[in-house]
């Protein structure tokens, strides 16, 4: 009856992680990331709605900016630049993710702190 009851809980949970699919740009929204390009550490405050906030390490703003996170990539758009990363898989905090941008420029991306959607009970 134990062998029964783990059996049916393990398809349970396969099927509800099936079932939870990641949306991209939901693990950042609302929390920050770094962003280190050319050794200057920038931190990237991404709001919800795809509006974002650049700011240098001293915390000053330095550019206002928008985000978006769909078809494979993540791109952050200011009044002067236009840049996309390869984004397949959700940030994990504190986990380093060296990305090479559509423009061929290298920057080492870390979240400080990821969202993380509550478990639903079906």
């Amino acid at each position: 009856m134990i062998i029964r009851s783990l059996v049916a809980l393990a398809a349970l949970t396969a099927g509800s992680a099936a079932s939870a699919q990641w949306v991209p740009g939901t693990e950042i929204a609302g929390q920050q990331v770094q962003v280190q390009t050319n050794g200057i550490l920038n931190t990237v405050y991404f709001e919800n709605g795809g509006v974002a906030r650049i700011s240098s390490p001293s915390g000053a703003t330095v550019v206002d900016a928008t985000w978006t996170a769909d078809a494979g990539k993540i791109c952050l758009q200011t009044s002067n630049t236009f840049d996309c990363y390869p984004y397949r898989a959700p940030f994990t905090a504190g986990v380093p993710v060296s990305l090479t941008s559509d423009c061929g420029v290298l920057s080492m991306w870390t979240a400080l702190t990821t969202y993380i959607a509550p478990f639903e009970r079906g």
